[in-house]
């Protein structure tokens, strides 16, 4: 009998990073912080920069790549930072972006940005 999900990585909060079910790895939401923890410094480019550098850290986790996601969910502070957001965005997805839902909403902490995303990638 197969496992019905493998979770990938630990937090310190009550998360698992990245979890696999089935041929799917879900991300979750990831925020701009560096790798002690601390939210980096700039506006939305910087934030969405380390973000994304984030996501792709969790789904390597799960040994799969930026070129296997196919949706992600982006939470922005202020719809205002849209434009720098999907500047900074489209580097990360230059060929056959994955679809994309972002919306405008208050975060858990004083951030920009939080994005989470599901990869597509079968198991052989």
């Amino acid at each position: 009998m197969s496992k019905l999900k493998t979770v990938y990585g630990a937090s310190h909060v009550p998360l698992s990073p990245a979890v696999r079910a089935g041929d799917f790895v879900y991300v979750s939401g990831q925020v701009p912080t560096d790798a002690t923890g601390t939210v980096v410094a700039g506006g939305i480019e910087a934030q969405t920069r380390q973000t994304l550098e984030n996501v792709k850290a969790a789904l390597a986790l799960a040994g799969c790549t930026m070129d296997q996601v196919v949706k992600t969910f982006v939470i922005l502070e202020d719809a205002r930072d849209f434009g720098g957001f999907n500047k900074t965005y489209a580097t990360f997805f230059q060929k056959d972006p994955p679809a994309r839902t972002t919306v405008e909403a208050r975060l858990m902490i004083d951030i920009k940005v939080e994005i989470e995303a599901i990869a597509y990638a079968p198991q052989g």
